[in-house]
């Protein structure tokens, strides 16, 4: 016994020193920045031209070179549903921005809800029912009732799925009020420091300004709805943000708090110009600047050291088609409703006049399961009819269906795994498209989108910052779902419930 006990105790001793050095002292503060469409290779191409908060990441922040989505389609409400559950979409439940709800038969958004009632404008209401799974906020509230979780954004989806069910609030944009609202999910009326900020007209200040040969319009609604294309959208977001860290006291009350800060006018700038215009470029040195400044209200406020920033991005974005051809390269255009339209012809000529399509939203596609019931058909006849048509088509690359992902039978490639892990039964479609590298959906001739399972649509920057943080560079494969279970256990938290990823230890000193 006195030899067992004496081998345990220098096991122990030798091993207690070990976890006294890797211990990591909690922040006070934890905030994580999104910003919308921003490729991993922004950080890249325009090194040079960052000298204030982008900088201050990449040489002080631990950066993943190899962060990838692992879900379809790469669009915004699925990006920020992962940042802070760790979820794929076939857990997490958000397939979409929106999807065909099929026991109401409407169209529906990832955060719609028709039980509650917007505050701050005259608009319908949204809230986090929809996301069936845990956040990081949900679980760091769960074990601490006094730590507060805000969310912020122009967009709702963007404000509301990183911060999670039990947050104390998300904000969002409105154009037609001019205000930072919120709905009746959080609390019955807004904050006084939300209503103060309102109250000071933020947008009107940038009525007359000019961006890149672009001058603003007089206050108003158009002036609101056309700032979220321009740099003022990102200077409201950040406003809002320095507002709601001292009107909630974020950082400053003994327990750790989560702001989680979503700039979406990237997104905007990019969608119309693309990721070679200057116009980008030039988004990209002014965030650069704009983190700059909020770092600074954070060290004022909070202190840096008790910080720690997460910062990403929900998606990349492909180059505008016209682009890629001229550079040599494949790309194009698929015609809008092609989809639907092939799809309707297919059903028709094998089963006869109907409306065959229920709800078309470009990859994916619900069929009219009435009409299917009716005719006593087999709905995975049905489904690979429709996949066949779509199939025939030029710059199709794989078309899966329901019963395909269901039950397994789908290529073990990078496209095969990520259109299954975006697949949730009850509120995905019938039928998937996957086109060729470089072509978009829709129609028109100008401006780009995302979306798709390739590396320009799913490579995105993960940078963590803070006290026990080792900077550098890491070339290893991660996945975005890997943030939440690293700030899980740097957090001492449970793990979110759907979380899929991993722990980033390799980067704790």
């Amino acid at each position: 016994m006195r030899t067992r006990r004496s081998i345990l105790f220098l096991l122990l001793g030798g091993v207690l020193p070990a976890f006294s050095q890797t211990a990591r002292p909690e922040p006070k503060l934890v905030v994580t920045i999104v910003v919308d469409q921003f490729r991993y290779d922004y950080l890249t191409r325009f090194r040079p031209g960052y000298h204030a908060g982008i900088d201050r990441l990449l040489t002080k922040g631990a950066v993943f070179a190899d962060a990838h989505y692992i879900h379809f389609p790469t669009v915004t409400a699925v990006g920020h549903s992962t940042i802070l559950t760790g979820a794929t979409p076939s857990i997490s439940g958000i397939i979409a921005n929106e999807w065909y709800d099929r026991p109401s038969g409407a169209t529906v958004t990832s955060v719609f809800d028709p039980d509650a009632k917007a505050l701050g404008a005259e608009v319908p209401a949204s809230s986090p029912k929809r996301l069936l799974v845990s956040t990081i906020g949900d679980e760091l509230r769960t074990v601490t009732e006094q730590a507060k979780v805000v969310g912020i954004s122009l967009k709702d989806r963007a404000a509301i799925l990183p911060v999670g069910r039990m947050a104390n609030g998300a904000y969002w944009f409105d154009n037609k009020s001019g205000n930072f609202i919120s709905s009746t999910y959080y609390f019955p009326a807004l904050p006084g420091w939300v209503k103060e900020f309102n109250a000071g007209r933020p947008a009107d200040k940038y009525a007359g300004m000019e961006w890149m040969g672009t001058k603003y319009a007089a206050a108003g609604e158009h002036l609101n709805a056309s700032l979220a294309a321009s740099p003022w959208g990102n200077e409201l977001v950040e406003a809002f943000a320095e507002s709601a860290i001292q009107g909630e006291q974020l950082g400053q009350r003994g327990v750790t708090d989560l702001l989680a800060v979503s700039f979406s006018s990237n997104d905007y700038v990019g969608h119309a110009l693309g990721p070679d215009s200057p116009e980008v470029k030039d988004m990209a040195f002014r965030t650069d600047l704009l983190f700059g400044k909020f770092f600074a209200f954070l060290e004022k406020q909070v202190g840096m050291k008790d910080v720690l920033v997460v910062m990403t991005s929900d998606h990349g974005v492909a180059p505008v088609p016209e682009v890629s051809v001229a550079r040599k390269m494949p790309g194009g255009r698929f015609g809008a409703g092609t989809v639907e339209k092939t799809i309707q012809a297919a059903l028709e000529r094998k089963y006869g006049p109907g409306k065959w399509v229920a709800g078309s939203f470009e990859s994916a596609t619900y069929l009219n399961s009435e009409l299917i019931e009716e005719r006593k058909l087999d709905h995975a006849a049905v489904d690979r009819t429709a996949a066949e048509g779509l199939a025939a088509l030029p710059h199709v690359m794989i078309v899966y269906t329901r019963e395909q992902l269901m039950n397994g039978a789908f290529r073990e490639d990078p496209t095969g795994i990520r259109v299954a892990n975006g697949f949730y039964p009850s509120r995905s479609g019938d039928v998937f498209v996957v086109l060729e590298p470089y072509w978009l959906f829709g129609g028109g001739s100008k401006g780009t989108t995302h979306g798709t399972t390739f590396d320009y649509d799913t490579h995105v920057p993960v940078i963590f910052m803070g006290a026990g943080i080792k900077p550098g560079k890491y070339y290893g494969s991660v996945a975005v779902n890997d943030i939440a279970p690293t700030l899980a256990a740097m957090l001492n938290l449970e793990t979110p419930s759907g979380s899929v990823g991993r722990i980033l230890s390799e980067m704790f000193q």
